[in-house]
Order: C-alpha cells, then structure tokens, then sequence
C-alpha cells in the first residue's frame, strides 16, 4: 500500500492532494497544527475513499514539530512513497513593514522545513530504491518581489538540484509553481484580492491534476496553466528591474495556497 504525507493538509492545495491521493488509494499522512481540523478532514477523507489517514499535529515553524515529522518520513517500518510539502503562509506588507520575527518565521517554514522534511524522505526512499517529492512553491519563485518570493525561489533551485543529484536513485523530485488559487491563503494572510481579475485564478483541483501529469512526466518544475507559463517565460526575458516595478504595483499577492 503506498503511504503518502502532506504538509499543510487541511485547505487549499494541501487538502486536494489529499482528495487525490486518497482517491487513487493511498495511505494518507496529514500534518498541520490544528488537530480539530485534521480530525474532520482525516474523518471525511475515511468514509469517502475508504483508506487509512493518521493525522499528525506539528507546527513547521518549531524545531519540535519539524523533528515530529521527520521522525515519521524516517521510519523504515512504515515507508512512506509520498511527500507533498506544501505547508506555508504569506506576510502582509511590504519589506520593513512586516516584523522580521515574522520573516524569519516564514524562511522556517518555506526553506529549513522542506529542507530537513525532504531530506529524511529522500534518505529513505532511496534505500528502497523509489519514492516522490513534491515542493510546493509559486510562480512569486520566478519574481523580484520580497522574503515569499525569495523563499519560494529557494524551493525551486533547491528542488532542481536535489533531482539532478538523486538522478538514477529511483527518486524523483518536483516542484509546483502554481500562481493564483482560490484557496484561504489570501484571506489568512489578511490580503485584499479583490483586484485580482477572474482569469487569473486556478481551480485548485486542477493545479493538483496538473502537478500529477508533470510528476509522471518526469517535470521537475511543474508551472499549472498556459497563463502562468507565459508568465514565467515572460520573466526570464524581461528586465528584473520592470518585473520589479509590476509585482510592487501588485503586492504581495502570489501565494498558491
């Protein structure tokens, strides 16, 4: 049976992954820190789909609760073939106007929890001689735009170099960069999307359907959407200084989750 762990797993991306997942049969690990939530959501995932969910509470922005999840993706008597980690949160404001305490909790979360999270699962899975990872991050990776984009594009060049050097293990790494989800993310983050144009918005059941097919591709950066694509294209070619310029008009409003 293949057994798959989830970071940030009670809403937004994490959750349909979940949905996914345990659609398709696999085990299922949820990790977030609000154990009444994941109780509900472990619970309807069960009488829906029929498979085993363990529910893990642990806060990413503690070394505790990051050391409660590697101790699971660690242990070799219950192999897990599957991480997503998709735990996160965006900050409102701009540089300086958001605590540092704040931002240093934040480069917690996006850098040292997927980090030491993907690295007690990939040390495991390469025993076995098999296994999946997928990081999430944001199209904000491949923008000049404050500590969630830097973060975010930590996770990108962090993922692309752990799959070139796993290469050949049976081990396989990914990153999603999706842009605008409907999620709770803005709305958690006290962020006004209001001026964010219907197109621009992803169905988050179908970035996760889109981060499945690039996965079994072999991506290993997964950009949901022909929109985003064009996006991210559009980056790569144009100045860093007239990016910088549109995504400050923007805010800090990219945030997949």
């Amino acid at each position: 049976m293949t057994t798959s762990v989830i970071t940030g797993a009670t809403a937004g991306i994490g959750a349909a992954f979940a949905r996914r997942l345990a659609g398709e049969g696999h085990e299922l690990v949820l990790v977030a820190r609000d154990t009444k939530r994941l109780e509900e959501h472990a619970q309807e995932l069960r009488q829906r789909y029929g498979v085993q969910v363990q529910v893990l509470t642990a806060d990413l922005s503690t070394d505790e609760g990051i050391a409660a999840v590697e101790s699971r993706l660690a242990d070799r008597a219950k192999p897990v073939d599957v991480l997503v980690n998709n735990a996160g949160f965006g900050n409102r404001g701009t540089f300086l106007n958001v605590p540092v305490d704040d931002e240093l909790t934040m480069l917690k979360v996006h850098c040292e929890a997927v980090l030491r999270l993907t690295y007690a699962a990939t040390a495991a899975m390469r025993e076995r001689g098999r296994g999946f990872v997928i990081n999430v991050a944001s199209v904000a990776a491949f923008l000049p735009r404050g500590t969630y984009a830097a973060s975010k594009a930590w996770v990108v060049r962090f993922t692309q170099g752990a799959s070139r050097e796993l290469a050949g293990s049976g081990v396989r790494l990914m990153a999603l960069c999706p842009g605008f989800v409907r999620t709770e993310f803005h709305q958690r983050a006290g962020m006004d999307a209001s001026g964010i144009p219907d197109w621009a918005w992803l169905d988050v059941d179908k970035v996760v359907a889109a981060a499945i097919r690039d996965l079994a591709c072999g991506r290993v950066v997964s950009v949901p959407d022909l929109r985003y694509k064009a996006v991210v294209g559009l980056a790569k070619l144009t100045p860093s200084a007239l990016f910088a310029r549109v995504s400050t008009k923007a805010g800090r409003r990219f945030g997949p989750r």
